[in-house]
């Protein structure tokens, strides 16, 4: 039996080919070791359950970009799921394979992070570098979550916005401080204060912001590739699905064609391994 998972730095979503979907946290190989990935596993009972049927793993994942970091999660599965074959790529290919509907499309990817890719049905032609939450993930949760913050200290947020930030988030300024510089998993920090933009009855700013980070998202990672008006551009994550709106307005402002948005690409990765095998 197939298991697929898509594994963004926030959570992983795992599907088998009879339904079965468990949910854990993400796994990110620059930031988890194999010990922490297979520690996860082995204590959700979930697994458990169906370890001795899975004779496929397909795990995408964020970080995962090369040999050294694709190992890290590869041998945690490999001992976990013992009868299985385990393949390892990126998160990018995994929104490449469950967006592509016959023809040449820019593939993207606005959750926790963001990426995207010119992909033709069969391999990546182009994609834009992954800069990383510091650098990069425009239009992210991350992303979002940092000019929040960012004009939460700076005592430049609308009352609403900064009253819900203090009471029911508690932000303060040493509580950032220490989860940004002293602990681990900083973008998934940031991003968790994305969903502030969907809570805020600042509805005004909120829209603006979201307006703000979609449209540096499509400068840097839509409109860089040639042409880019002729092909569909698709999305994956709960950003690009809960603010679909906003993301239709950028996209208009910049003669681009919005196609399919999915906050759950994994069931659509799983038909896509299932078809091929069937082709095969």
């Amino acid at each position: 039996m197939i298991l697929c998972a898509d594994s963004g730095s926030t959570k992983t979503q795992w599907l088998t080919e009879s339904g079965k979907l468990i949910e854990t946290i993400g796994f990110n190989p620059q930031f988890h070791t194999t010990e922490s990935i297979l520690s996860t596993i082995q204590e959700n009972a979930a697994f458990s359950h169906i370890k001795g049927e899975i004779t496929q793993v397909y795990f995408y994942g964020a970080g995962c970009s090369s040999n050294s970091r694709n190992s890290i999660v590869s041998d945690a599965l490999s001992n976990f799921f013992t009868n299985a074959k385990i393949a390892i790529d990126h998160d990018l290919k995994a929104a490449a394979y469950a967006t592509f509907d016959g023809e040449t499309c820019i593939s993207c990817i606005i959750g926790t992070g963001s990426n995207s890719c010119l992909f033709n049905g069969e391999s990546i032609e182009e994609n834009v570098p992954a800069l990383g939450y510091i650098l990069g993930d425009e239009g992210s949760g991350s992303w979002l979550g940092k000019e929040l913050l960012k004009l939460f200290l700076y005592h430049l947020l609308p009352p609403a916005t900064e009253d819900l930030l203090k009471s029911k988030y508690g932000v303060e300024k040493e509580k950032v401080f220490q989860r940004m510089y002293r602990e681990a998993h900083a973008n998934v920090y940031l991003a968790s204060f994305a969903k502030v933009l969907s809570e805020t009855t600042d509805t005004e700013f909120a829209n603006n912001l979201v307006t703000q980070g979609f449209t540096e998202f499509f400068k840097y990672h839509v409109a860089c590739y040639p042409n880019y008006k002729q092909f569909p551009v698709h999305f994956v994550g709960s950003l690009a699905f809960n603010f679909k709106t906003q993301l239709q307005k950028v996209a208009d402002n910049f003669g681009a064609k919005l196609g399919y948005i999915d906050c759950a690409p994994v069931h659509k990765l799983l038909q896509f391994h299932l078809k091929n095998i069937q082709h095969n």
